[in-house]
Parts: C-alpha cells; structure tokens; sequence
C-alpha cells in the first residue's frame, strides 16, 4: 500500500511536528484570547469616539507628555518594588530581582483569568528561591496585596468626600463603599484572630487539619504561629508599616498620575478629583476576579466615570487605552523577558543567582 493508501486508511506516519505543537493547547487559546481583546480594545472602541475626531486627536497628541506618562507608569513599578523590599526587613534580596519578579508575576495576574492567585504563587516560588522563607514570603505576599488595597480604597474614600459635594452622587459609589468595608472587614478580622484570639484560631486550624488527608497538625499550627509573631513584630516597628502605607500610597498615586498625563497629552487636563474617583472605581471593581487584570472591567468603568467628569469622550477613550497599554499590555512581555532572565539566573548561579559565600580564611597553627 503507497503513502496515499496508508493515509486514506487512517494510520499515515506522523510527520515532524509543526511549530504549533510546541506551545501547549492552554497558551494558545490564551494568547488568541489576549488578541481578540487587544483588537476589540485598540480598534473597535475608538469608533465610538468618532473615527475622524479620533485620528485628528492621534495626529496632534503631545508626544513629550506620552513618554512622561510612560515613566510615570515605571515609576509607578519602582514603588512597588520598593514596598515588597519594606516588607522582607529580615532578608537582603537584590532590588533588580525583586523588580523582576514583581514584573513577572504582574505579566501572570494579566494573562490568567483571576491571574492575581497564580501571581502570588510565582511570587512565592520566585522569592523562596531568592532565600526567603516561605512563612516570611507568604506573609509579605499577603500584606502586600491586602495592604495596597487598603489604601487604595482610602485614597478612593477620601476623594469621594472632595467630589460628591460638587459633582453629586453615583450608585458606582455605593458598589465601591461595599467592596471597601468587606475588604476592611476582612483585614480586622484576620488581625484579630492573629493577634488576640490565636489560641482559639490554632485550636480551629487543627481541628481542620486533621480532617485534611497528609496535613500535619503540627506544620500548620507551626506556620500559624509564625505568621502571628510576624504581624506581631510589625505593629510593634511602626517605622516599617509607615514605609509600608508610604510606598502603597506612592504606587497608586503615581500609576493614577500617568493616566492623568496621557489624558492630557491628547489635550484635556481632568479635574484631580474627578479622576481619582474615577480611577479608584475603576481599580476597586477590578479587584473581582472576573477578567485579567480588569481587561475591559477597568476600561468600561473609567472611560464613562471620566466623561461624567467632564472629560470629552474621545480624550477618554484614547488617553485611557493609551495608559491601558502601558499600564496592562506592556507588562506581559517585559513580565515574561524577567521571567526568563531570573530562571536563567537560577540554571547558571544555583538558587537565587547568589554566589556562595567565602570560605572562612585558614588559621596558622
């Protein structure tokens, strides 16, 4: 039987593989996921701006004031580097790889549909290979994100206490004041339970352990009791959660500070106010672990909350996916060039590319 019959026969001999079958089916569909968003995004939303005025605004957008806002964006990074460092005091991992690895788990948190999780246990892994301990990274992790979201919503509440007496109330901001007090709610309670109630909550945790198959009691309560002593230590250096409050402040404020130099940058200066209520609804409806990174959550809110404050449609629209692809495109790639380069680092130099450490010098007898 030729080659023709045996393929018409169903068992034809396989031929090299193409370049498809390298990349595993779940990426794939990711990344074409990721297109069609980017096309929607990019090509189907400024036509509701209006094509002519929107190709007249690209032609005459300030190209000083676009790479301002590109640099606000990474120094917006920079500062969250900075708060993990603030958070591991105990440990001297390089800045660089804590700029890597903060980038790579953002590229991560913006492919992977509730990426955030994903995110945090790449950081996890990335920072326990750097010398971390796992109870001391998972605890900075935590108090990171938690952290930062907390004072997200105090930078929304308290520009909704400047706004509403002069641009009147929204039912988003009903939305954003439940998700703020159950997030707040959370945070007491788990400091609670650390703090003053620890030996009920490792009494709790045992109890669940041992209906859990290949959990040990003991590791848990272990791990508890840690994390407890870490929590504790921090509320008595209130040097370090000031640094901490500073930096997460930082981050946001400046990342809110790009979107409003891109906005101008196609020629209409938004209110201060205004803009940051639109951007902490935006970034606190986001936190809901529907898309990632709050693709198409994060547009559909702002550009509507801007236009509400007096921003034109077409300057929202343009400045807010000009900021989008800094702010959420741009990280993907960067993201996965970090990850490269710290898993190179780790095949070359061992476990966190950190050399060994010298041998002690020879005594003379």
């Amino acid at each position: 039987m030729g080659e023709q019959g045996r393929r018409h026969a169903g068992w034809a001999e396989p031929g090299p593989p193409g370049p498809r079958r390298w990349v595993p089916r779940t990426v794939r569909r990711l990344a074409s996921l990721l297109v069609l968003a980017a096309v929607i995004e990019y090509l189907v939303l400024p036509q509701v701006a209006g094509a002519r005025h929107s190709v007249h605004l690209l032609l005459h957008a300030n190209l000083f004031l676009a790479l301002l806002g590109v640099g606000l964006e990474i120094a917006a990074l920079l500062a969250y580097s900075v708060l993990t460092e603030s958070l591991l005091p105990r440990h001297r991992v390089r800045y660089g790889r804590i700029n890597r690895i903060n980038l790579a788990t953002l590229a991560v948190s913006h492919v992977v549909p509730a990426g955030a999780a994903a995110g945090g246990t790449l950081g996890y892994r990335m920072l326990t290979a750097s010398g971390v301990e796992g109870p001391e990274a998972g605890f900075a992790l935590a108090l990171q994100s938690i952290g930062s979201a907390v004072v997200l919503n105090v930078i929304l509440w308290v520009s909704l206490v400047v706004s509403i007496p002069l641009y009147g109330f929204n039912p988003l901001y009903v939305t954003a004041a439940v998700l703020g007090v159950l997030l707040l709610g959370f945070v007491g309670a788990i400091a609670a339970l650390m703090t003053r109630g620890e030996e009920r909550a490792v009494s709790i945790l045992r109890a669940a352990a041992r209906r859990i198959p290949r959990v040990s009691e003991d590791q848990i309560e272990g791990l508890f009791r840690r994390l407890a002593q870490r929590l504790d230590e921090l509320g008595r250096d209130p040097g370090v959660l000031r640094k901490a409050v500073v930096w997460a402040a930082a981050n946001w404020l400046l990342d809110a500070a790009s979107l409003w130099v891109f906005l101008l940058a196609f020629g209409r200066a938004a209110n201060p106010d205004g803009l940051l209520v639109a951007y902490g609804l935006a970034n606190v409806l986001a936190a809901v672990p529907v898309t990632p990174g709050g693709l198409g959550v994060v547009e559909g809110v702002l550009v509507p909350a801007l236009v509400g404050f007096g921003t034109g449609r077409a300057v929202a629209i343009l400045g807010v996916l000009s900021w989008r692809l800094v702010n959420f495109w741009l990280p993907i790639p960067a993201g996965g060039i970090a990850y490269l380069s710290l898993r190179l680092g780790e095949d070359s130099a061992g476990p966190g590319a950190r050399p060994e450490p010298p041998p002690p010098p020879a005594v003379a007898p």
